[in-house]
């Protein structure tokens, strides 16, 4: 009975830790919010070497800050569960996300018609000021201009799997380069002499002159003067797996509850502490 009471007493602990070890495993994954985005999209998104200003350590030992991962911490501490940042190219975030890599897009990513036919999309996280123009070179041909009409005959180039690409068929006579994979060598090319522009959102084109004011101008068009706009360009939104309803709706009611002072200050904060490189 003793021996027989042991092998008992064996059995039932090894049972409770298999047990408590699958429970852990699963709640790990369930506890994690993983975010795909850039790194490389100031202000929304950008990699740094510490944790200065609030940015997020990423497994490569580096970390991630702007706009976006800030909105993608309040969003988690709502959730309950604990933010992680994954690195992604622009081009395969939405893979990403289909596959179940990342659990959601918070990239600056506009929510597009095209868009809308893969993924779904949250309530917009930020709206104000976007405004589409043209980042140029400082003292270069194209300082002066005020319209689309100005660009006859520029190289002009926006970043590789964006609307902003699409919209520059919209400028008459331009010489359409090929796109660029992300912001970071639209402002080497541009620097360089390879391109006459690039079109941005004024967050970025901001965040270029803010970076180096003596290369980049930001060039914000007046109405009638620039690129026509659909509703869902001007708009930043959450990418959501299709069918993730429930998901949808916790990350709108978290959103509901930041202001638009908020949403203002966090964008100002992230333009200001991006890193001039």
């Amino acid at each position: 009975m003793k021996k027989l009471s042991i092998f008992l007493l064996i059995a039932a602990l090894v049972w409770s830790l298999a047990a408590c070890g699958g429970t852990s495993g699963k709640g790990k994954e369930e506890d994690t919010f993983k975010v795909g985005m850039e790194c490389a999209y100031p202000p929304y998104n950008w990699t740094q070497t510490d944790d200065s200003n609030g940015a997020v350590a990423l497994e490569s030992g580096q970390y991630a800050g702007g706009y976006d991962v800030e909105i993608a911490k309040i969003i988690a501490e709502g959730l309950g569960r604990k933010l992680v940042i994954v690195p992604t190219a622009w081009d395969g975030l939405i893979p990403a996300l289909e596959s179940g890599v990342i659990d959601a897009i918070i990239a600056g990513m506009s929510p597009t018609d095209e868009r809308k036919e893969s993924i779904d999309f949250s309530d917009s996280y930020y709206r104000e000021d976007i405004v589409l123009g043209m980042v140029v070179k400082k003292g270069g041909a194209y300082e002066g201009a005020t319209s689309l009409a100005d660009f006859n005959g520029a190289k002009i180039t926006a970043q590789l799997g964006t609307y902003h690409y699409d919209k520059i068929d919209q400028i008459e006579g331009v010489n359409k380069q090929e796109a660029m994979k992300d912001f970071t060598a639209m402002r080497v090319a541009l620097a360089s002499g390879i391109i006459d522009g690039y079109v941005s959102e004024k967050p970025e084109g901001e965040s270029a002159m803010a970076a180096d004011p003596d290369t980049y101008v930001f060039i914000e068009f007046a109405e009638g003067q620039g690129f026509d706009l659909t509703e869902g360009d001007t708009s930043i939104a959450v990418g959501i797996k299709k069918g993730n309803d429930k998901l949808v709706s916790a990350i709108n009611k978290i959103l509901a509850n930041v202001t638009e002072a908020d949403r203002k200050a966090l964008m100002e904060a992230a333009t200001k502490n991006q890193p001039a490189a």
